[in-house]
């Protein structure tokens, strides 16, 4: 297949710039994967949607404020340094801007001395390795100093960072938040909850790969980026009891689809583990674990999109984004969101 087969037309002004509040006054497109038949609701009448039975799973990672803006040392030309990942200790892999400032040995300050951060090495990719030090608990510093590390077609700044978090984060390593999440808040989990849908909390932590374009026309061509994933005991035992007693795998976001069908056996049941996946998930992909997905709006020819036409078909997919436009969804990592469901559950055992 070709990237160009992804396509679509989105006018500038329907992405998404900021939150809408509460989080679940989001509008929400329900498409039948079967039918393609399309209903639009608000993001609260999930609650409509899923039914006791169902195993609801959320991706639990917390997104860094890994954005940072250093000064360099003595001549005060600013740098920007993105966290990607801690390599050791306090050495961070890190993506920095403009980089010819920020050779081997250079030293910068953060936040008005709050931090300091040597560069130890420039590596191969381009990406410095570079040590921090400061007083008291690193995270805590980052998160005095630190703001959220926006997608690029996000140009407003953010004036509360709890607003790229869902509520329900609690496990740092993210450099960008699975965004189908944002959606939830507290109140309409305990409703889920108490209709009697199961929640599972499992793990991915969102690189910065998840924005990398798609550069080779035949998609099939596409390196996928690497992320690390974690499955409980207890989040695989609550996915293994719906499955079995025929209650559908709703999956919070691409990020948890590509967690639970990694990690999933050949007749979709999970154990616990972790570990790294690069699953690649386009059109003729067999689904082994989800029944149904919440997602948002993608950008054209991005993986993420793929993933959702290999979900519901590619026909189904470009024509729901056809009637978002004309409806003047919102798109994006703030914007509106979709459910994506099936008559029956994916239980092929």
């Amino acid at each position: 297949m070709n990237k160009s087969d992804f396509y679509y037309d989105l006018p500038e002004e329907l992405i998404a710039q900021e939150p809408v509040t509460p989080r679940d006054a989001s509008r929400l497109m329900v498409l039948d994967r079967d039918t393609g038949e399309i209903a639009h609701r608000h993001f609260y009448d999930i609650a409509d949607e899923l039914q006791a039975g169902d195993c609801l799973v959320i991706n639990d990672t917390k997104v860094l404020p890994a954005r940072l803006y250093g000064i360099k040392q003595p001549t005060g030309a600013r740098v920007e340094f993105l966290l990607l990942n801690q390599k050791s200790g306090d050495v961070w892999e890190c993506i920095t801007g403009p980089g010819r400032k920020a050779q081997t040995g250079t030293v910068f300050s953060f936040g008005d001395g709050l931090m300091q951060g040597t560069v130890k090495e420039v590596l191969a990719n381009g990406n410095r390795l570079v040590e921090f030090s400061y007083d008291g608990v690193f995270f805590e510093v980052l998160d005095r100093i630190g703001e959220m590390p926006l997608p690029h077609y996000i140009t407003k700044k953010l004036a509360d960072k709890d607003r790229y978090q869902t509520v329900y984060a609690r496990e740092r390593g993210s450099a960008a938040a699975p965004t189908a999440g944002l959606h939830f808040t507290p109140q309409l989990l305990e409703k889920l909850k108490n209709k009697g849908v199961a929640i599972a909390r499992i793990t991915l932590h969102v690189g910065i790969g998840t924005f990398r374009p798609v550069k080779t026309e035949k998609i099939e061509d596409h390196k996928m980026h690497t992320e690390h994933y974690s499955v409980s005991a207890e989040a695989a035992e609550l996915i293994n009891t719906a499955k079995k007693a025929g209650g559908r795998i709703v999956a919070v976001g691409t990020t948890c689809c590509r967690t639970l069908e990694s990690a999933a056996d050949e007749n979709g049941f999970l154990s616990a583990q972790s570990g790294d996946t690069n699953i690649f998930i386009y059109p003729g992909y067999h689904f082994r674990c989800i029944d149904a997905l919440i997602t948002n709006f993608h950008l054209p020819e991005s993986t993420l999109i793929m993933l959702v036409s290999a979900f519901c078909g590619r026909e189904n997919t470009l024509h729901a984004y056809q009637v978002a436009v004309e409806e003047k969804y919102r798109f994006f990592s703030f914007g509106d969101a979709m459910f994506i469901r099936s008559g029956s559950p994916n239980h092929k055992i």
